[in-house]
């Protein structure tokens, strides 16, 4: 075996030694095993959570588009994104910490002296030349100092990458709720729109009524105050629709073409419906909790490396090459030069690597505590998703009948009305009602699908978790 196998040999053990990090393990579910079972709560249908991507659980084709340009365009993203390859950054250099860094050098050297200063018959010039591969400075981890520091820089950076995966999840579920939010806008202004002719035809008849001698100038007026309030409203709404649209257009980053946008509520394809799975299978898989996962690693890892300052820290400066004052034999036998500096640091008395390591202790508590925190969040928002699925569709159910019931209220007033069996105030208070419970439809459709989208989003969308294999 020669040097430079022996060489290699040596850094790979040295490189590779254990660490003195506490054996990491997944803390406890401080959730319950099932989701929240009552009246609130019904019988969950559907594919299972985590065989759904966002393209088959959103399937109107607009609205993949629109999702499309907010994921290639959206600022936060992409700073979430460059945020993940700085951390991959910070990890290769403390990777490369474990290895000896290796510097090449040559130099020449020449000088002329005095006559005055050098000895009669030697040459008044002299020439050296050198040749050197160095190693500056490299610590042997005999404690797993560098390779703890290495290891708590990997958590962060998977951290990192996961926290750019919920930064897509949730960029995705406000692209859907603001494309929603607009086609439920536009359904409301064209509802507006519609019951604004629908008054004024009214009001034009009661003219008419009225210049013949057979209405009220009551009844004009009382006309003339539902004109104006549907008037009021569709401004109302045409600033709302405009206010989407440059919310919509802010996540996505650009302007979104007028072809992908919605023309109302229920022009939007229906959304899949998923079953949640056990809490114990999907929370886990939650962006948000799979990055706090790895930050508590990594503190897991940071008290290995505060353990390991304790202890003596053994650095080593070493270089070889050849020198001559002549280049042509500067690699002749004889030329060779090397140096070979061990160096042992030894805390004696400090007591900051005592603090360090208690600190390091602490933050391991404050980040378990954290990441029961995140568990017991996402397990309470996902029973507030369920809670809400489980009740919108009644909820609708009713409101569109009330929705029934107020139309026929309002035909059989206005029949009441021109029959003269009847004043035109009940004609006024059943559309009221009808108009008030038009809106009521179109706000609870509205909350179903976001909660829809508010249920995948909770539960981590659908999608693996990515393996611990890049250490």
């Amino acid at each position: 075996m020669n040097k430079l196998q022996i060489l290699a040999l040596a850094t790979l053990l040295l490189s590779g030694g254990c660490t003195m990090a506490p054996q990491y393990e997944r803390p406890k579910d401080p959730v319950p095993a099932e989701w929240p079972q009552g009246d609130a709560y019904k019988e969950q249908q559907g594919e299972q959570i985590r065989g759904i991507s966002w393209q088959e659980f959103f399937s109107d084709a607009k609205l993949r588009k629109v999702i499309k340009l907010a994921l290639a365009n959206n600022r936060d993203l992409r700073v979430a994104a460059l945020n993940v390859e700085r951390a991959q950054a910070m990890y290769g250099v403390h990777r490369t910490g474990i290895f000896p860094a290796v510097d090449g050098s040559g130099s020449l050297d020449k000088q002329r002296f005095s006559a005055d200063l050098v000895e009669q018959g030697q040459p008044r010039s002299s020439e050296k030349y050198s040749l050197k591969a160095e190693i500056p400075s490299w610590e042997l981890d005999f404690f797993g100092r560098i390779r703890s520091l290495t290891d708590q820089a990997l958590e962060e950076y998977l951290a990192t990458e996961e926290a750019h995966r919920s930064a897509e999840l949730v960029l995705i579920s406000q692209v859907a709720t603001a494309y929603l939010t607009l086609a439920a806008d536009q359904e409301n202004l064209k509802l507006a729109q519609a019951t604004l002719k629908s008054q004024q035809d009214s009001y034009d008849l009661i003219g008419k009524s009225y210049e013949n001698g057979l209405a009220t100038e009551l009844d004009l007026r009382r006309a003339r105050t539902e004109v104006e309030a549907a008037r009021r409203d569709v401004p109302r709404f045409t600033q709302m629709v405009a206010q989407d649209r440059n919310a919509l257009n802010l996540l996505v980053g650009a302007p979104v073409p007028g072809k992908f946008l919605p023309d109302q509520l229920n022009s939007v394809a229906a959304l899949k419906e998923i079953d949640p799975g056990l809490p114990s299978v999907v929370l886990l898989n939650r962006p948000d909790i799979v990055a706090a996962e790895h930050k508590l690693k990594g503190a897991y890892a940071s008290i290995g490396a505060a353990r390991a300052a304790v202890f003596p820290r053994i650095s080593l400066t070493a270089s070889a090459g050849t020198a001559s004052d002549d280049l042509g034999r500067l690699f002749s036998s004889g030329t060779g030069i090397w140096s070979f500096v061990p160096e042992v640091q030894i805390p004696i008395f400090d007591s900051r690597v005592w603090s360090a390591l208690k600190i390091s202790k602490i933050d391991q508590k404050i980040l378990l505590a954290q990441y029961e925190k995140t568990v017991q969040t996402a397990f309470q928002e996902v029973a507030d998703a369920l809670a809400v699925q489980g009740t919108i569709s009644e909820q609708l159910a009713a409101q569109e009948a009330l929705v029934e019931s107020a139309q026929a209220t309002y035909e059989l007033s206005d029949k009441r009305y021109t029959m003269g069996l009847d004043s035109y105030l009940s004609v006024l208070d059943a559309h009221r009602s009808l108009y008030g419970q038009q809106q009521a439809v179109i706000s609870l459709r509205l909350a179903r699908l976001a909660n829809q989208v508010s249920l995948y989003t909770v539960l981590g969308g659908g999608q693996e978790s990515k393996k611990d294999d890049k250490k």
